[in-house]
């Protein structure tokens, strides 16, 4: 069955959008009870137990039994906050938080452990001071006549007279970089819409599937989801689209669509990841616990939970970081000279 990329995920996520154990008899609202609650949302509804137990060994059951030894009812607040934090990090998602009124648990491991690539420094150097402002772009052209745009965050949206202006400006350019780096994510409707500016035909980018019960193996057949051409202004020409390693969620999506396009190019570092899309349950005391609940993959049918790879790979240098260039930046210019 044929779903734009965008309407697949929302419809498949909004009946599944919010679970509470508040009412739930089997776990009382003690700290027992909290930390027995989380184990069992997580179990019952995560989404990337067989994929990260072939990619590092997790064993869920297993971690349940390290950890539920530190659990008494005796604990005060801030110990079993730590505690479950402690539990949810086994699953190295940045999808996954816990939130309570004098915290946030989070994973920020996929980004933090590796070199940034993105310098504001660097890109002032790029963009200058007379650079344009389109909604949540910016955007100029470059002095050997290449575009560049500047996609910092899906959660600032654009219209399409914002991307039909952009684009008509920067229409008589040899080639455009797309610059989404530190890019974490937001709204995936913002990263379709800007995704279909570069598609000349309906073309499959990947694939998704849903929980249907509580087991971990219980999901729903892959079906496939389409990208449709905007049916304004398109962009024909080469591109290069670049990454880092804070590249994220509704980013990460986005390379993921236009990884499949022949004319474009991905450069620059491995995204992040964020592959599946999360949902939010209420623990007993409050507490709110979100996760992935629904599992993307790319239109190989290979999960990017843990990222998308680099066409091109490249690396800010410290020489050249010291000369004032983005060697990423650089590279893509190079690239679309050829």
């Amino acid at each position: 069955m044929k779903h734009s990329a965008f309407l697949s995920l929302l419809l498949t996520i909004l009946p599944l959008s919010f679970i509470s154990c508040v009412d739930d008899p089997e776990y009382a609202g003690t700290p027992e009870g909290n930390f027995d609650a989380l184990w069992h949302i997580i179990d019952e509804h995560y989404c990337f137990f067989d994929y990260k137990g072939e990619q590092y060994g997790l064993d869920w059951n297993e971690v349940y039994n390290r950890y539920r030894v530190r659990v008494d009812n005796t604990l005060s607040r801030d110990h079993l906050f730590e505690i479950c934090a402690d539990m949810l990090s086994e699953l190295r998602d940045g999808h996954v938080n816990l939130s309570s009124s004098h915290d946030m648990a989070r994973y920020w491991s996929w980004h933090e452990s590796f070199p940034a690539n993105f310098s504001d420094t660097l890109q002032r150097r790029y963009l200058g001071t007379d650079y344009k402002i389109a909604a949540g772009i910016k955007y100029r052209i470059l002095d050997d006549n290449i575009g560049y745009i500047y996609y910092g965050s899906f959660n600032s949206g654009v219209g399409e007279g914002n991307l039909d202006d952009v684009l008509m400006d920067l229409i008589l350019c040899r080639g455009l970089i797309i610059d989404i780096r530190d890019n974490g994510g937001g709204y995936l409707n913002y990263a379709e819409k800007f995704a279909s500016r570069f598609f000349q035909e309906p073309t499959l980018v990947g694939y998704i599937c849903h929980k249907t019960g509580k087991g971990h193996n219980d999901f729903s057949e892959r079906e496939e989801q389409w990208m449709e051409p905007s049916s304004n202004l398109r962009w024909h020409k080469p591109v290069c689209v670049l990454t880092n390693r804070s590249v994220y969620s509704a980013a990460n999506e986005f390379v993921k669509y236009m990884s499949v396009l022949p004319n474009v190019t991905i450069v620059g570092d491995r995204t992040g990841g964020g592959g599946g899309m999360p949902m939010s349950s209420q623990m007993p005391n409050g507490w709110i616990v979100r996760y992935s609940a629904v599992p993307s993959y790319d239109s190989h049918g290979q999960d990017i939970e843990f990222g998308i790879a680099p066409d091109v790979p490249a690396a800010i240098t410290d020489a050249d970081f010291l000369r004032g260039y983005d060697t990423i930046i650089e590279c893509a210019r190079k690239l679309l000279k050829q």
